[in-house]
């Protein structure tokens, strides 16, 4: 036999639960190239890019406040207008929190919770509904309404609602984690997006190399997204993971309207922060991206919906109820 026979590729196991998709969009890492604008000069010239570790002597700060909430579809309806039309809708229930986290005490309360229902539709002619002691308030689409673009019609007042929550419990010097990208929530202060699964490539493979090649508790430099909802942005690895390129790699974002030492200063603080929030695998079934307080949260926001059965069949009732 001749030449030299290549090794097989390594093999990693995604240590999320497969329910949940994956950490990563595809096994090499994020699978769809974007085609955002990306400077990756913000902190260091593209050729030397290095991991960056915890400058000597940051603390985290005192007070660190993660924000999150969720959503469900309690049922799927149909209005019939006067003219024969009809329009499919939504009826969602929805809940945003806020987990307060004091440093020094080592304490975690839940500083704020608010739950609201809507009715989702682009009919011209539905108005709220009562449902028992419950009211889905009209949220009005528009164009014409598919059934299948009816979900993401929840997340502007999601968002909205954990803008309102978060809004409550601000203090002075603290770090505000809200999970996911920032979107229009990039004007609040001292603020971060925590993105856990990654679906884009914004690097070349060179900058990539830096990122893979992280070990817990390093971050990458800063780059800047040239995209509509673009900002600084950076990627670092929490700790308990393998060897796997992508595993424990999360993007952390913030505002465009700050300044690049300011956006610095916002990494090198999120990275002396939240890998002591990092979930382990026994614990959490999306260890160690979904932070510990953040899933405390999640379930603690899901019990608040209330219950899905009872809530579809009050809708029944309700529906059953109007005029024909």
């Amino acid at each position: 036999m001749t030449g030299t026979q290549e090794p097989p590729p390594r093999l990693y196991v995604d240590g999320w639960d497969p329910s949940y998709g994956a950490s990563f969009e595809a096994a090499g890492g994020p699978a769809a190239p974007s085609s955002a604008q990306v400077d990756a000069t913000v902190e260091m010239p593209a050729d030397e890019w290095r991991a960056v570790g915890v400058p000597d002597g940051l603390r985290p700060p005192d007070v660190v406040l993660l924000v999150d909430g969720v959503r469900r579809i309690d049922a799927s309806v149909w209005t019939r207008e006067h003219d024969g039309a009809s329009y499919p809708g939504i009826a969602a229930s929805y809940a945003a929190g806020v987990v307060r986290c004091d440093l020094r005490r080592g304490a975690a309360e839940l500083a704020g919770s608010q739950v609201k229902r809507g009715l989702f539709t682009a009919s011209p002619s539905a108005g709220d509904v009562l449902a028992g002691q419950v009211r889905y308030t009209l949220h009005r689409v528009g164009g014409t309404g598919e059934l299948s673009k009816l979900p993401a019609a929840v997340q502007g007042p999601l968002t909205a609602l954990e803008v309102e929550v978060s809004d409550a419990a601000r203090t002075d010097d603290d770090l505000l984690i809200l999970d996911g990208p920032l979107r229009n929530r990039r004007d609040l202060p001292r603020a971060i997006g925590y993105i856990k699964t990654q679906h884009s490539q914004y690097l070349d493979a060179g900058l990539t190399a830096v990122v893979t090649r992280l070990a817990p508790g390093e971050r990458s430099p800063v780059f800047k997204l040239g995209t509509a909802w673009g900002g600084y942005s950076w990627y670092l690895r929490l700790p308990g993971t393998t060897g796997a390129p992508w595993a424990g790699i999360v993007r952390v974002e913030c505002s465009a309207e700050l300044s690049a030492p300011e956006a610095i200063g916002l990494a090198d603080r999120s990275l002396v922060t939240l890998p002591r929030f990092a979930s382990s695998p026994y614990k959490d079934p999306r260890a160690p991206q979904n932070l510990i307080p953040i899933a405390g949260l999640e379930r603690r926001l899901r019990a608040l919906l209330g219950d899905a059965r009872l809530l579809h069949r009050t809708l029944t009732v309700a529906a059953n109820r109007l005029p024909r």
